[in-house]
């Protein structure tokens, strides 16, 4: 308090906020590099200007203060960083949804750190093949999003899809292709994710993803190799009650009294779907099977993953495309990188042999074409690996799966 005003005998809140603000809060302005006419709105109140609905300034310059307030100038500052000028427009949304309890709210923060900030850069034409899925794909979350008027009723975009396949046949991949082409909030779970050694709390995490899903929607639940967290319920004897909880509050959360109109979509995939529960599997509205490359998917990878160089003689394709019936496109893969490791090979061998320690990098030659005995050897190399039950996923295709009728 200065020494040339007067103590007075008995303050009210009133005039102590009026004093401290006009004293100390002013002042505090000045030193930042403002005016002394600049208005400062520090919780919705100017300083001196508006004491609990009261605009009765006492002073001309506290007056002017209240009047440029009123006024909603230019000049205005609000202690929250946003200017009054755009404060009709939508604030951003928060990052988690309000929660009953701080428990809650922790496994919420959990749960985030599963979300996909990033763009894994996947698009639908490096996929070769799996028209039929893409096109159901692309039904489920990229039409819905972009023409949300025809969507509405008895056309409303299907809540579930069900990839199943051999391993290796690009399920995950085409889950990375939603994550980068479609605008949605994708959360990529697996049973890490939901599962924790504490009573109860997994079915608090699965309650918090969906809350979370619907906060942030539209958004995509990618749950990968679902078979291990909601097999067939009562078949096995070992089946625990916290897996038989977990599962319910899986199927209740996916279609029961909580469901809403916000849009999310569940993508699941698994390599075992005749494992996967009934009441799962009702859910999941459509259930796609990615089989493995047809021939044409088959030469469209190899021509990708080997191209012809200039002064190389051609690589067959055809060869390749004929040995390699009940490949899988991660086999197809691994077959590719079989084939260019020859000429490495070949070129690791001869720098071995110098008598130099170290080659220096600009003097490093460069590596040979491939030839066609290194195709060869690749092929003996390299088996597929998911061939052998191909009947059992065509015949759970006959049973549960969808296809699209052209």
């Amino acid at each position: 308090m200065m020494a040339d005003d007067p103590m007075p005998t008995r303050w009210s809140f009133q005039d102590f906020k009026f004093y401290y603000d006009a004293k100390f809060g002013r002042k505090k302005a000045e030193k930042n590099g403002e005016t002394a006419d600049e208005a400062v709105v520090s919780n919705g109140g100017s300083l001196g200007a508006v004491l609990n609905g009261n605009p009765h300034a006492k002073k001309a310059s506290e007056m002017a203060v209240y009047e440029q307030f009123r006024t909603e100038g230019q000049n205005q500052i609000h202690s929250n960083g946003f200017s009054p000028v755009n404060m009709d427009e939508r604030p951003q949304r928060s990052l988690l949804p309000p929660f009953e309890s701080a428990e809650m709210r922790t496994l919420a923060e959990s749960l985030s750190r599963d979300i996909i900030r990033g763009s894994p850069d996947v698009k639908w034409e490096s996929i070769k093949g799996l028209e039929n899925a893409k096109r159901l794909l692309k039904e489920a979350v990229v039409m819905p999003i972009k023409y949300p008027k025809y969507f509405t009723g008895l056309l409303s975009p299907w809540k579930g899809i069900l990839l199943f396949g051999p391993p290796g046949t690009g399920k995950t991949m085409l889950a990375k292709a939603v994550a980068t082409e479609c605008k949605t909030t994708f959360f990529n779970i697996s049973a890490s994710s939901v599962v924790s050694k504490w009573r109860g709390d997994s079915e608090k995490l699965v309650k918090v993803l969906f809350e979370l899903a619907r906060h942030h929607a539209p958004s995509t639940i990618f749950l990968d190799e679902i078979d291990a967290i909601i097999s067939q319920r009562g078949e096995a004897r070992s089946e625990h009650e916290a897996s038989r909880r977990l599962k319910t509050e899986l199927l209740v959360q996916m279609d029961g009294l909580t469901r809403t109109d916000e849009l999310v979509f569940v993508l699941a995939a698994t390599n075992l779907p005749w494992e996967l529960d009934a009441a799962m599997l009702r859910r999941l509205e459509k259930r796609i099977l990615v089989p493995l490359p047809e021939p044409v998917a088959r030469r469209a990878m190899f021509e990708e993953l080997l191209p012809v160089q200039a002064e190389e003689e051609p690589i067959p394709y055809d060869l390749l495309v004929d040995q390699t019936e009940g490949y899988s496109g991660s086999d197809i893969r691994l077959l590719c990188k079989e084939t260019a490791m020859q000429p490495l090979r070949r070129l690791m061998s001869q720098l071995e042999q110098r008598q130099e320690e170290v080659v220096p990098e600009d003097e490093l030659p460069k590596i040979g074409p491939i030839r066609s005995e290194d195709i060869e050897t690749a092929l003996r190399n390299t088996r597929p690996s998911a061939h052998l039950h191909a009947h059992k996923y065509d015949k759970f295709n006959a049973d549960y799966g969808s296809q699209i009728l052209q």
